[in-house]
């Protein structure tokens, strides 16, 4: 019986905890999963019965029960009703954090966030000799229900025979009833919806074949006619895997290469955590040039597939916690490169992984970190992390991890982006030459009058030379190697002294200069506002759209060169009077002179 003053008043407690942070049936599914293959389960159902129901005018099928199945261990009595307690477990030692219990919560949390009542049925040594107990919110709220009931042997209710494809000689059946916080209302949305999620969580499982997840939907009243039936697939975001849910043709090939490609992809970074070494993982991979083809290859099957696994994939002991979408950009590209971190349990208090084990809260929070800030003065990242960690700040081990991820996801997305074509590659954007024809003829007679260039050494290079320098400059900031030879070949037969190109610079510059091979190449900077508003609202397809619209981003382009002039007008404020002033005010007048002789060619 409750007292008036107990530390803990069940009856209110329990209730109070259905708002445990289950972010969907799929996650709270998820926990019972991990206990079939914590039980070495190698078979696991999950079993959607509907029924049904009259409401407003209509009747129409709703969730009525769904229960989970596995060939797994069995449990005694004993561990049974354990299993069944809030924060109780048979994993909760230190010396047991290995696999992926340990909260000994999930059993009970997952079940009460979605239903009423939740029911085991467990066995050792043949299903008929199954033991029985339960949990049942509104007998714990009427407090007539004040710890787990003794399990008693009781046979399994035989519809879950029919639809079963069979009972192990050991297993666990659980089965939620008055489900009332699911979102999804029928047994095929929950397999939609879930289907996605379980294959990317149990993904290395069902890689190797350790467990097979069958999915099925049937009506309550007709349990042999199943209308929904689908086995969980791999569902990889790093797609380096074979045979995943990714749509035809990356549906049995890898859809991205590792990264880099000429080393092994896996890091393992070594972290000091309460006196003991632990070994983190790292996997980075990136999209094969022929996943992206064309303007839009996002909207492709394989693509959309992408846009569904953006960020970084969070796994421990084998099982995704989560995919971080905190590491990722709110942009399209970022669907073309994936991560994957892998730690084990006795780092769970560091990376701070929540009791229903949908995330590691401490790492999320280096997302957004600014690290390159941190290495002032040219500090070193390992000085930097020795120092939070003498200053007690929880960040310091992670700290190294955190800025390998941050180095090695911005280079993919700068390669990434660089590879992409502009929106408008392959047309011909005006009737008159080429800019780079005329910038080209323009340094030609520059050239005459006396103003050498540091790159003009390199044009009495063979032409297969420079051409391999070129394509060499443009590979290393990212242009697929096919575009880059293209690019480099055309720039050397048809005389061209510059190369256009945009790429995703780290630095604040609009824009890089880079020469090699006779040429100089020029690389603006996509995250740059101003190639948002000036270079990219240009380049926008003109066919079909309205007058309006157009004028609208001419407008829109016209005020974003107002701001980049004003920018340059700040710049020269803010220095002070003497040579730096002077240096500022030269340059302008200087590259203002070049400009004009530049646009006067092309006139």
């Amino acid at each position: 019986m409750t007292k008036q003053h107990d530390i803990v008043p069940v009856h209110l407690v329990v209730q109070a905890m259905r708002d445990n942070g289950y972010k969907n049936a799929s996650y709270a599914l998820a926990e019972l999963i991990d206990n079939s293959i914590q039980a070495k389960a190698t078979g696991v159902e999950v079993l959607c019965a509907e029924k049904e129901t009259q409401l407003e005018q209509r009747r129409r099928s709703r969730i009525h029960q769904i229960a989970v199945l596995d060939n797994g261990s069995g449990m005694d009595s004993t561990v049974l009703r354990m299993a069944l307690q809030f924060g109780n477990g048979t994993y909760l030692a230190e010396d047991k954090h290995t696999g992926m219990g340990r909260f000994g919560m999930g059993l009970p949390c997952s079940s009460i966030s979605q239903c009423k009542r939740v029911e085991v049925w467990t066995w050792q040594s043949g299903v008929e000799n199954a033991i029985y107990t339960y949990l049942d919110l509104k007998e714990i709220k009427n407090k007539q229900l004040t710890e787990v009931p003794e399990p008693q042997k009781r046979p399994i209710p035989e519809i879950w025979e029919k639809v079963t494809t069979g009972f192990g000689e050991t297993g666990t059946l659980v089965v939620w009833s008055d489900i009332d916080r699911c979102m999804w209302k029928t047994g095929k949305t929950i397999i939609e919806n879930s289907e996605f999620v379980i294959g990317r969580m149990y993904r290395k499982f069902l890689d190797i074949g350790k467990v097979v997840i069958r999915m099925a939907t049937f009506d309550i009243n007709e349990p042999t006619k199943i209308m929904v039936e689908k086995f969980a697939q791999p569902n990889d975001p790093g797609y380096l895997m074979a045979k995943t849910s990714c749509p035809d043709p990356f549906d049995q090939t890898p859809m991205f290469h590792p990264w880099p490609e000429e080393n092994s992809y896996e890091t393992t970074v070594t972290i000091e955590f309460r006196d003991r070494e632990h070994e983190v993982k790292i996997r980075f991979s990136y999209a094969k040039e022929e996943a992206r083809p064309g303007k839009t290859p996002g909207n492709l099957p394989h693509g959309k597939h992408a846009a569904k696994n953006v960020g970084v994939s969070v796994v421990r002991a084998g099982r995704e916690l989560e995919l971080d979408e905190s590491w990722a950009q709110k942009r399209a590209t970022e669907r073309w490169w994936g991560v994957e971190i892998e730690f084990p349990p006795t780092l769970d208090d560091l990376f701070g992984v929540t009791n229903n084990k949908q995330s590691a809260r401490n790492f999320s929070e280096l997302a957004n970190l600014d690290i390159e800030s941190m290495l002032r003065d040219g500090k070193t990242i390992i000085e930097l992390q020795e120092e939070l960690i003498q200053e007690g700040d929880p960040r310091g081990p992670l700290i190294n991890l955190a800025y390998k991820l941050h180095k090695n996801i911005a280079t993919m997305r700068n390669q990434i982006n660089a590879q992409m074509p502009d929106s408008r590659s392959g047309q011909k954007r005006h009737q008159g030459p080429l800019a780079e024809k005329v910038a080209t003829e323009v340094t030609e007679e520059r050239k005459k009058e006396g103003h050498q260039g540091q790159s003009d050494k390199d044009e009495s290079l063979p032409l297969e030379e420079r051409k391999e320098i070129i394509e060499s400059k443009l590979i290393d900031r990212g242009v697929l190697p096919s575009e880059a030879e293209e690019l480099a070949a055309k720039t050397v037969s048809d005389g061209l002294k510059y190369t256009f190109r945009k790429a995703d610079i780290e630095t604040a510059a609009f824009f890089s200069v880079e020469r090699g091979g006779g040429a100089i190449m020029i690389f603006l900077n996509a995250n740059h506002s101003a190639y948002k508003n000036l270079v990219e609202v240009l380049e926008e397809e003109v066919e079909g759209v309205d007058p309006e619209t157009l004028r609208s981003r001419l407008t829109n382009c016209l005020e974003g060169l107002k701001l980049l002039l004003m920018a340059w007008a700040r710049y020269e404020d803010e220095q002070p009077d003497g040579p730096r002033r002077n240096k500022a005010q030269d340059a302008r007048v200087d590259w203002g002179r070049v400009a004009r002789q530049f646009l006067e060619g092309e006139e």
